[in-house]
């Protein structure tokens, strides 16, 4: 079931499906426990497991990439395009939206501009990927 929130903000301006809002929280979360990054909690003591470092925009960004090749794989720029979201642009609108609705924290949008043409998502998404005989999709080491 979708937020109603979401839905208003679908109404409001149709260009985004609602799917496309719920992977970008979904994209958040998998940026904030990716390995190796580091934690806001680090350090403290009795630091909850949710106070997670803000995550930046390029993290945001690959968080969505690994995630969308991961739930869609080869399809991602399809699901992407009947989503609304063509450009790393619209992941940017997608964020301001959110905090504009008060559904994400203002934190997480810092500048419009970061999220500009960062990379062609066609490419970021499909580039380096290959399908091996018997298996599933591999990253290039």
């Amino acid at each position: 079931m979708v937020n109603p929130r979401i839905e208003e903000l679908v109404l409001r301006d149709p260009r985004y499906a609602p799917e496309a809002y719920e992977f970008v929280y979904a994209a958040l979360s998998h940026a904030a426990r990716r390995p190796g990054r580091a934690r806001a909690d680090a350090g403290r003591e009795g630091g909850a497991a949710e106070d997670e470092e803000h995550v930046s925009v390029p993290e945001l960004l690959e968080a969505s990439r690994e995630l969308a090749l991961r739930e869609f794989g080869l399809l991602a720029p399809a699901v992407f395009r009947a989503w609304g979201v063509r450009r790393t642009d619209d992941f940017g609108e997608i964020v301001f939206k959110l905090v504009a609705a008060g559904l994400m924290d203002p934190a997480a949008a810092d500048d419009r501009a970061a999220f500009h043409d960062l990379f062609d998502l066609q490419d970021g998404l499909v580039d380096g990927y290959r399908i091996e005989a018997g298996g599933g999709l591999e990253e290039p080491s």
